[in-house]
């Protein structure tokens, strides 16, 4: 039997009570869950039920199947990766967004979904400062993406077409096609050239400075000397705010480089990109206005929960007519007059989620100020561990900490960072990565959840920080 409204307003009240517990209990588990492999699978049944079970034993289920086997990316003591962080007002837009169903491929599908994602895309463009050729009243435009992995693929398979003057949808991705990013670009910079048919031979990795940012003359030098070889220099992908360090790539001279080209600019500032809400930090996009596209993710650090990328061009014509696509069974009176969006064609699927919804319930909550604090806390704690870290004979700062992530590392060699590594996470009550800089083991701590206080980065520090025994 269907869920009937009355039964469904029952469970709804119950799950919501589950989640706002969920959120006050957050700072009492071990942040790494401890379920070892297949442990989750053996608490379920083999097979499914043959008549539907109530929903209490569903909710029951949630907590002693599932819970135990999550890592708890919403708590305090959460300093891995880079943050996903949640908020209430971006769950309940999430509630809303799931309640109405809408696939929003077209815009006739449902206008408030199409409408109010330009609208929200506009609001963060003025949020952080972008540059007027990314915002929908010019040529350019902003579309939500699931991630700034698709976002970075988008921008591949468009300057592909240009690049090949559109030959390549029809004909396949001619041979010689190459795409360049630093040495310390995301992993997504490959996987999207292997997808786009550009392949992994074709990605050129440029040395970074001492800063680990991309050298202008590094990859100057490897265009021409692809240039010379008969190749067709494609793409630069340039980053603000490395997974690794957070290092800032030098997009204005990047830009100059790829302006003499004729190369598209795409620049990911995934994590970074939300520090440009705060006018002291827009420093960050020095340049940004000379690129082709650029993306950031509210749902790293915008109290966003996953999946939301803010994805702009500064000429929206190219994804159509890299994208686009239109069967008899999607024609329809409003695409046809030229006056609207069809986000269909500004990405790979054709269906899409009403995302923008939840993004709009956040910025209405918090308002422009209220995520600028968010964010200025967060920078704050980071330059508080900074203090810590630099303060102790036995520890050094491996890279500079604009944001909320700090690298730094042990003195004594790489194999007791790994040791404070390991010790910290098994504790349970921190919750840390690393990475490789300099061809030295470095520990990431990366500040992001809401809930995180100065307690929490202190422990955190004493932890580290702790007599090897």
């Amino acid at each position: 039997m269907h869920m009937t409204p009355d039964e469904f307003r029952h469970a709804g009240y119950r799950m919501v009570d589950w989640v706002a517990s969920y959120m006050e209990r957050l700072d009492e588990f071990p942040v790494l869950s401890t379920v070892q492999p297949g442990e989750v699978r053996a608490k379920l049944p083999p097979s499914p039920p043959e008549d539907g079970e109530p929903f209490e034993a569903v909710l029951a289920d949630l907590e002693e199947v599932v819970l135990p086997g999550i890592t708890h990316w919403q708590s305090p003591n959460f300093f891995a990766f880079f943050p996903a962080n949640a908020s209430g007002p971006a769950i309940l837009g999430e509630l809303a967004s799931a309640g109405l169903g809408v696939q929003g491929m077209l815009w006739a599908t449902s206008p408030a979904a199409t409408e109010l994602e330009t609208h929200m895309m506009d609001w963060l463009a003025e949020m952080t400062g972008l540059p007027e050729r990314f915002r929908s009243t010019g040529s350019g435009g902003g579309v939500i993406q699931d991630s700034a992995s698709s976002a970075t693929l988008i921008a591949v398979v468009a300057a592909r077409e240009r690049a090949t003057d559109g030959h390549s949808n029809r004909t396949g991705a001619r041979a010689g096609l190459v795409a360049y990013t630093s040495t310390q670009g995301h992993s997504s910079v490959e996987k999207a050239v292997r997808i786009a048919g550009l392949g992994s031979d074709h990605l050129r990795l440029v040395p970074v400075d001492e800063g680990h940012a991309m050298r202008p003359d590094a990859l100057e030098a490897r265009i021409r000397a692809d240039r010379e070889r008969g190749d067709v220099p494609t793409i630069v992908v340039a980053t603000v705010g490395t997974t690794s360090s957070t290092a800032i790539d030098p997009i204005g001279q990047i830009a100059d480089v790829c302006r003499h080209h004729g190369v598209w600019l795409h620049v990911d500032a995934a994590y970074a990109g939300t520090a440009a809400v705060c006018p002291e930090m827009r420093w960050i996009l020095d340049g940004v206005d000379q690129a082709d596209s650029y993306c950031f993710n509210p749902h790293k650090w915008m109290l966003t929960n996953f999946d939301c990328d803010a994805f702009y061009v500064a000429d929206r014509a190219h994804l159509a007519q890299t994208l686009s696509i239109l069967p008899e069974y999607l024609r329809n009176q409003a695409t046809e007059s030229g006056a609207v969006i069809d986000y269909r064609d500004w990405q790979i699927p054709l269906g899409r989620r009403f995302r923008a919804l939840k993004l709009w319930f956040v910025i209405r909550h918090y308002g422009v100020e209220g995520i600028r604090a968010h964010v200025r806390r967060h920078i704050a704690l980071a330059d508080r561990f900074a203090a810590h870290v630099e303060a102790h004979p036995d520890f050094e700062l491996a890279a500079p900490h604009p944001f909320g992530l700090v690298c730094f590392r042990h003195v004594g060699g790489d194999d007791v960072n790994r040791q404070i590594l390991e010790r910290v996470n098994a504790s349970g009550l921190a919750y840390l990565t690393h990475t490789v800089l300099d061809d030295r083991y470095t520990l990431r701590l990366a500040i992001g959840s809401p809930a995180t206080t100065e307690r929490h980065v202190d422990q955190a520090w004493e932890l580290v920080s702790a007599p090897r025994r």
